[in-house]
Order: C-alpha cells, then structure tokens, then sequence
C-alpha cells in the first residue's frame, strides 16, 4: 500500500495485518491480492469501506481462476484489476490512473473546503453567528481559544486598467506565507478581498506589522500590481470580529491620506479626514490652464490639488467629488462653445469610477490624461467656433464696409483682439483686413461713378472715406486711373456704343 504521510510503500504479510496497517497508515492506494491469508481481499476492501476517513484507490490483482472475484470486488469501487502475472507497463498505466484519481479527488474536497470557508467567513464579518455555533465554526476553520484574530481589506490597485487578480491566485500566493503559528483565510467582495488571520502565538506590535508587511510585499511582487492592506485590531474572540472588519473598513477610506501601502487601524484612528470637496475657487484656476492651452499652468494646479489631497487627508469620496466638480466646470465650459460630454469620454469615465482599485497616483495620472483629452477638445471647438466667428465677422463688413469701421471697432464689436483678428482674417481669406475692406469699398465707388452723377467728395463719404483726397489717392492705386478719369472713360465707352 502508498502511505501518503510516508512517501513510501508498506507491505502486509495477510490481510488482517493489511487491515491495522490501513487504520495507522491511511494510504492513498492499497494494492491487493484476491486470495490472501486471515481475510482475502474482498473482506480487505469491505473492512476498509466501513473505515471513517478512510477512502484508498484499490488495485486488485487475481489469477485468470479469480476472475469472478475481481468483477464482484469492481461493484465495491475497486478501481482497477490486473491478471497474473503482471505486466510492468499496465501496472505504471493502472498507477497512473489511481494517481490522477487521487489529485481530482483532493482537488475537489479542497474547492469544497474553500467554498465552506467563504460562506462561514461571511457569516463571522456579518455578525450572524450564534453563540452556539461558534465551535462548529472554530473547529471547521482550526480556531483555537487561544488564537487572535484579525481582519484585512486588501485592494489590488489597477486603476482603470482590467484587474487580472482572482482569489485563487490570492489564496496561491498566501498559503506560502502560512506556518504554524499563522494561517490566512480569503474571500473576494466586489473589487477586494477580505482576509481573516489567525494568529497563534501572543503577537506583540512589532511582529504583527512585520508580518503585514511581509504578506503587502508578496502580494505586490506576485501579483504585479500596487497593493493597499487595511488591517483591523486583533481580537481574541470569534463575536469580535465584526468589529476588526469595520476598523478595517475605517482603515482603508484613510487610503489617500497614507503614504504606506499597508495602513492599520491603530495608526489613523485618532486621525480626523476631511470631507468636502475642493473649493469651486481652487477649480477656475485649472479650466483657465486649459482653455489657454498652458500645459505646465495644469500640472502645476493638479499636483498641487493631489498634494492637498494627502495632505489634508481628503476622504475617498471627497476625493472624488473633487474630480466630478473639476469635470462639471470643464462640461460646463464645453456647452458653452457648443459641445457635448461625448468629447470627454476619459473624464466622464474617471469621475463615474467608485474609489475602489485606485490609489492617488493612479488617480492623478488618469486625471492629467483625462484633462490633455479635455484640452484638445476645448481647443478643437475653439477652431470651430473661430471659423463661425470670422464668417459673422467678414458677413459684417460686407453689410457695413460703406461705415466709418475699422478693425478695431468691429473686433471690440465681437469681443476679440484686434491682432488676433487681423491674423484669422488673414489665414481665413489670404487678404489683409484693409485689402479686403478698400477692395469693396472702391467697387462700390466704381458703380457710383457709373451710375449716378454724385460728386467726388459724395462718392467718398458714401463708400466710408473721411477724406476725398485719400480716396482719389486709393482709387488711382487700385484702378490705375483717377475717379474723373474713370466716369470719362464709362461715357465715352457708352457713346461709342450708341454710336
């Protein structure tokens, strides 16, 4: 027979002494011959059957005579049979078989150990154990009088990226931890884990925070990924659990105000957070950085934002109202040049985030690509709403250019800068603003000098000049030849025309 706790094989000399070996030894595989003396090997298997505990693969090897033996010993749950004399390659293949059988067994009495454990570790953290439950819970989960406890929130921090930690690749890398005098229980809750320790020795301060930081430290290297543990106190009794979840539950909205990864109850209990959002004054400064497009402006306000952040110990909701209120006066922004929250998406997506899976450097990373994001945008419709803007502009002067206008009339008309709109009227139409205004301003004049008999200094002032000098001056420039000259050249034209 295998011995499991051995490693080896044992060998019995009948099948009564195979019996008492089985009871001490509790093999994995009892391998059996049908006639053997005592007790053959049918009453073998039945013996054991009836034993608690107790369930080996068992191999029976019988002579071609006894093969009505082996097919009545099959109906007991033997799992295989081999005729003398043995062949070594079906021997290793039957092993291997008993072997793969074992590891399946035990792998489904471990899933159905850990499922237990989850709904018992539910049951303790809610409170609804009964006083005369707690032995069956205690002896279920190995809980000695003795022991301590204590519960841990632990919060994988990926941000917005997809969290790839699954609680059993947690319960992997913590059951290397565990020794004789530590255990580790774990279940997953939404996007954490809560983990029960037990504790089995007397822990002063010291060994327990060199413990948490030993299990912070593998958890983080194993699972690649930034790690946050919020303890609870230890207590001695399983009804004070609860209360080492909730100091738990404190810990960890303590987890933007705290530099180490792992934060104790006892450390930030008499810590007060604060838990209002940042003032509407400190957010102006930061839309202003944006819709200037001053890069180095913006980080500067967001690193000084997320520093008050620690500093002051903002609440993770807080932290986060923060962030909904930024988002609010940039969409409000937004709505103002004719946007929509579609072209905020990174911004939008980080201000529905719960505080769960963050730490603050996360938080801050994604914030800063959410506002380059919300920058882009901002200057996008900006283009759009300057390109209307010179349109309505150009439509003004073409309905007011016999006024006395100028560029810097008609941009404090439409609250622009004077140089700014000479340099878009350039770009948009690749004339200088005075080109365009003198170029309709002298073929308006020309139609006058056509069609009517107004005077000189009349068609100036009626075409917007101030000076009928200057206007003869810009008329010869751009027609080659004087207004007088122009009028001649039309009548003399029209004459020879009618001639």
């Amino acid at each position: 027979m295998a011995c499991p706790r051995h490693g080896d094989y044992r060998e019995a000399e009948n099948g009564l002494e195979a019996l008492q070996m089985a009871e001490c030894l509790r093999p994995d595989v009892i391998i059996t011959d049908i006639r053997m003396p005592v007790l053959d090997g049918l009453e073998l298997i039945r013996a054991i059957e009836q034993l608690p505990n107790l369930e080996p693969v068992f191999i029976i090897i019988s002579g071609y005579h006894d093969f009505k033996y082996a097919q009545q010993a099959i109906k007991y749950g033997v799992q295989d049979y081999i005729l003398k004399p043995i062949d070594d390659e079906e021997m290793t293949a039957t092993l291997q078989k008993s072997a793969d059988m074992i590891q399946s067994k035990r792998k489904h009495a471990f899933l159905a150990e850990e499922q237990a454990s989850t709904i018992m570790l539910e049951d303790i953290i809610k409170g609804k154990v009964q006083k005369q439950q707690e032995h069956r819970y205690t002896e279920v989960l190995g809980i000695q009088p003795q022991d301590d406890l204590m519960m841990i929130l632990m919060e994988p921090q990926s941000g917005l990226q997809e969290r790839k930690v699954n609680v059993q690749r947690v319960r992997e890398v913590l059951q290397v931890l565990e020794d004789e005098l530590f255990r580790l229980f774990v279940m997953e809750q939404r996007n954490r884990f809560v983990l029960m320790l037990i504790w089995k020795e007397n822990n002063r301060k010291s060994i327990v925070e060199d413990k948490l930081n030993c299990i912070h430290k593998k958890l983080s290297e194993s699972l690649k990924v930034d790690i946050g543990l919020y303890a609870g106190t230890l207590v001695n009794e399983l009804s004070d659990v609860p209360r080492s979840y909730g100091e738990a539950e404190e810990a960890i909205r303590h987890k933007y105000a705290e530099h180490s990864g792992v934060v104790r109850y006892m450390e930030i209990k008499e810590k007060p957070l604060y838990v209002f959002n940042v003032n509407q004054d400190d957010i102006e400064p930061m839309i202003l950085s944006l819709e200037e497009r001053s890069q180095a402006a913006c980080l500067q306000i967001v690193n000084d934002m997320f520093t008050q952040f620690h500093v002051r110990r903002f609440s993770p909701q807080a932290v986060a109202g923060s962030i909904l209120r930024c988002t609010t006066g940039i969409l409000a922004v937004v709505h103002e040049m004719g946007g929509d929250d579609q072209g905020l998406q990174r911004l939008k997506e980080l201000a529905q985030q719960s505080h769960e899976g963050w730490n603050l450097r996360l938080l801050q990373d994604a914030f800063l690509v959410a506002l380059e994001e919300a920058e882009e945008y901002i200057a996008q419709l900006r283009k759009e709403q300057s390109k209307g803007d010179i349109s309505k502009i150009k439509r003004y002067i073409d309905s007011h250019y016999t006024e006395n206008i100028s560029l810097k009339s008609i941009a404090a008309l439409f609250y622009v800068n004077p140089v700014y709109l000479g340099r878009l009227f350039r770009k948009s139409y690749d004339l200088y603003f005075n080109e365009y205004l003198l170029e309709l301003r002298i073929q308006e004049a020309k139609k006058l000098l056509r069609q009517t008999d107004l005077r000189m200094y009349e068609v100036a002032a009626r075409v917007g000049f101030q000076n009928a000098d200057y206007f003869v001056t810009q008329f010869e420039k751009i027609v080659a030849m004087s207004p007088t000259s122009y009028r001649n050249f039309i009548k003399e034209t029209s004459e020879r025309g009618a001639q």
